[in-house]
């Protein structure tokens, strides 16, 4: 039960990420992956048991590869009180570590995600 509410939790988290992306300068990239995110939380909260450890994994793997590629830009050259001085944008070193933020968030409840469901499979479940 508590996986479920959680699941909700972050369903309507990254639906809220993928709505505030309409002014960003690309925002297509970043709703799809927040929509994937989304979509895949809530089938793990509308079917616990029988959603597949492959989406979230391969949403996993997305947005890991994708923070993996911005993490080297930001990596010691913003500190974290920047990222929550302002709501708008500071400068782009800030706005790319949010973005690496944001990813890794997206990565870590995927990976969760995926490894219930794997152990799920693996208990025959």
């Amino acid at each position: 039960m508590l996986m479920r509410v959680l699941q909700w939790v972050m369903t309507a988290a990254f639906v809220f990420s993928a709505a505030v992306q309409y002014n960003d300068p690309d925002p297509l990239p970043w709703i799809g992956i927040y929509g994937a995110a989304a979509a895949g939380a809530a089938w793990a909260a509308l079917r616990p048991a029988h959603y597949p450890w492959w989406y979230p994994a391969l949403v996993f793997a997305i947005a890991l590869a994708w923070c993996a590629r911005i993490l080297p830009r930001v990596m010691g050259k913003v500190r974290i009180a920047e990222l929550f001085e302002a709501w708008e944008m500071k400068n782009a070193r800030v706005e790319e570590a949010r973005e690496a933020g944001g990813l890794l968030i997206v990565s870590v409840w995927m990976a969760v995600t995926a490894a219930i469901a794997l152990a799920r499979a693996r208990a025959g479940g």
